[in-house]
Parts: structure tokens; C-alpha cells; sequence
């Protein structure tokens, strides 16, 4: 198998025996080991460049970096970027940027409204196995915290047997004594927060679902219960976060959000970390405001080691922003390949599918449609 900067370094000639280096791709945060994507793109004339691997940590700050490599680069491509954000500056380095092209299903790391504004289209790669793992995640997290798996087997470790405190809580309706269930609340009810919602189908219960942009159908399709958020917050027993970042959602769930929640309730975040107002949510937990919560998501990241979510025992259950880290066939090629087919499109004057900020496609097309570089 060749390595990257192998098959970086071979660029094929034309049919004139010169170098198709016309067109530049900038690979942000590189991740396609097998190397076929970017054999696929030199064939086509692409000369690429690659991002660092230092760039996957959240540590750092390359933004000059990332911008010395976009200058004139004609599209954008890679995985999450932790440590430098494709920002405005960044993609005011080439004039001729026509698409930013994420293998994974978030883009939390692009200036996504500076895309819009600049007519650049941002596509990502909802494959299912990554959503669908996070959607099995929240599953196994809420089951974890809920029926004191850790507590229990803590216990057990330290010699003891049956604890009246380790009780844990039923989920499911019971059709022999009208027992109803807990009642869940789903914020977002995109591709996650569904298959989320299609897992508790079994069990009977009650969901409530709070997103002001999809149809009613969508909330029929899942048996949800439309309501809004403060709704949602004082009568669900777990309240499950499943929402990209953006502006809106940054901290949508703070202090006075918490306080409307069940003195019992969970809150999982397999989303992103900001989603929450971290010190609110440790600030609630101290003072038993809630019961508990599941966190695969932080707002800094790695979660420092002085954190003192680190500090609350069996109120929180952590896990390292691994809610789609699959073992096996995980899906990530096929992400590679949706990135790469939605890049090749875009350099070919054609809209690619997956494309994350939809406004920006009118203005893209004024610049690029049409016009094939490739």
C-alpha cells in the first residue's frame, strides 16, 4: 500500500508529457490512509497538499498556517480540524474556493455563515453508521445511568451484595399494572435524534420532541410529541441532546434551562460540547438540581484533567467524544467517498449532494456553475 506523501508526491502527467497541477486541493486534516481518494482526485489534475496531523488535536493555534495553505486552493477537504477552524480568514486566502468538503457528519469546525456570506458551498458526509452509532451511544448511556450499572458493579468489586440504593428505574410501559413509563425528551429530531427515537419504539414510552425545522410529519414518523423546549425540560425524565452547533444552539442549555428540569432527570449530550453551559450544568449537579447526567461531548476537549466533572462520582457518567467510534466497518470510507465525490462535483461546475448551508447554493452558482475546472 502506498503512503500519503507517496502518492502525494506522484503527480501523473498529461497528454503533452506536462503536470496537471492546475487545479489545488488543500486536504485540512487528512484521514484516508488507504489512499484512494487522493488517487482519485491526481488522476483528475488535482494537486493536493496535505494538513498536518498535529492539526486533529484541539491544542494550537494554526490559522497563518492554514491560511499560507489555502492561498489559490480551489476546494478544501478533510475530517474535524480541532485546533484551526477553517475560518473567514482562512478561506478569504483564495478567491477561487469553491466548496469545503468534511468527511464526518459535523462542520462545527467551519465558519459556515462566512462560507454562506462568500458563496462557498460546505458539504459533510451523513453516513449512517456514524449517526446511527451515536444514536446506539445515547441508548446504552441512558440505560447505564439509569439502571446503576456502574454504582452496581463498584459494589460488587468491593465485596458487597444487594444495596436497597441501587435500585434502579424501569423505563418501558408495563401493560400489566398501567405503569406508563418515563418520559423522554428529544432536543432534535434530525437523523440522530430519530434513529434515537426509533430505538425507544419498543418500549411504549412517552417521547416529547422539541426542532422548529422539520414538518409534523417527521415528528409523526418517530411518535413524537411536538412541544417546545421549556415543555420538554420540566416533564421529561431524560432529556437527550441531539443538535449541531451553531450560534443558536451555543449554550442552549444553561442554567435557567437546568433548573426547569425534575429534580430526578438525566441530561445527555452526545452532540457538542458547547451545546451546554458547562459550569452551569457542574453548579446543578453539586447542588442535586438534577440527578445526573451522560456527557460524550465537552466543551473544551480533551476534558481538562482538573475538571470537576471529573470530581462527581456517579452523578456523571463520561465517556471521550467517542459516540461514533465504531470498531470494525466503521463507515469512515464511505464518508471519504461521499467528501470526495461532493468535492469532484463541485470542481466539475456541478451542486454536490449533502451540502450543509443550502442559502449559499444561488450565490455558488452565479460564480461556478457550469464552469468545470476538472
Amino acid at each position: 500500500m502506498l503512503v500519503l506523501s507517496q502518492l502525494i508526491s506522484q503527480e501523473e502527467p498529461d497528454k503533452g508529457g506536462t503536470k496537471l497541477d492546475k487545479v489545488k486541493v488543500f486536504i485540512f486534516a487528512p484521514a484516508d490512509e488507504s489512499g484512494k481518494s487522493h488517487l482519485r482526485l491526481q488522476k483528475l489534475g488535482c494537486n493536493l497538499s496535505l494538513g498536518q496531523a498535529s492539526w486533529f488535536t484541539p491544542q494550537g493555534d494554526n490559522e497563518e498556517q492554514m491560511c499560507h495553505m489555502s492561498k489559490d486552493t480551489d476546494g478544501m477537504i478533510g475530517t474535524s480540524i480541532r485546533s484551526s477552524p477553517i475560518t473567514r480568514k482562512v478561506m478569504q486566502s483564495s478567491e477561487t474556493l469553491r466548496i469545503i468538503s468534511k468527511y464526518s457528519i459535523g462542520v462545527d469546525d467551519v465558519d459556515v455563515e462566512a462560507a454562506t456570506d462568500m458563496g462557498i458551498l460546505v458539504t459533510h458526509s451523513p453516513v449512517e453508521s456514524n449517526w446511527g452509532g451515536v444514536a446506539e451511544t445515547t441508548i446504552a448511556m441512558m440505560l447505564n445511568i439509569l439502571k446503576k450499572l456502574g454504582e452496581k458493579t463498584a459494589s460488587m468489586k468491593e465485596g458487597n451484595w444487594r444495596k436497597e440504593e441501587l435500585a434502579h428505574t424501569y423505563i418501558g410501559r408495563r401493560e400489566s399494572d398501567g405503569y406508563e413509563g418515563i418520559v423522554i425528551g428529544i432536543v432534535g429530531l434530525g437523523r440522530v435524534g430519530g434513529r434515537f427515537a426509533d430505538l425507544l419504539r419498543p418500549w411504549g414510552i412517552r417521547i416529547l420532541a422539541y426542532d422548529p425545522y422539520i414538518s409534523d410529519e417527521q415528528f409523526a414518523k418517530y411518535n413524537a410529541e411536538s412541544v417546545n423546549l421549556e415543555q420538554l425540560l420540566k416533564l421529561s425524565d431524560v432529556v437527550s441532546l441531539h443538535v449541531v452547533l451553531t450560534r443558536e444552539t451555543r449554550k442552549l442549555i444553561g442554567a435557567r434551562q437546568i433548573e426547569l428540569m425534575k429534580p430526578s432527570s438525566i441530561l445527555i449530550n452526545t452532540s457538542r460540547g458547547p451545546v451546554i453551559d458547562e459550569a452551569a450544568l457542574v453548579t446543578a449537579l453539586d447542588r442535586n438540581v438534577i440527578g445526573g447526567a451522560a456527557l460524550d461531548v465537552f466543551e473544551e476537549e480533551p476534558l481538562p484533567v482538573n475538571s470537576k466533572l471529573r470530581q462527581m462520582g456517579d452523578k456523571v457518567l463520561l465517556s471521550p467524544h467517542m459516540s461514533a467510534s465504531l470498531t470494525g466497518n466503521s463507515g469512515f470510507g464511505l464518508g471519504i467517498e461521499l467528501a470526495t465525490d461532493s468535492l469532484i462535483k463541485a470542481l466539475e461546475g456541478k451542486i454536490p449532494d449533502h451540502v450543509f448551508n443550502p442559502d449559499a447554493i444561488d450565490r455558488w452558482s452565479d460564480r461556478f456553475l457550469g464552469r468545470p475546472i476538472i
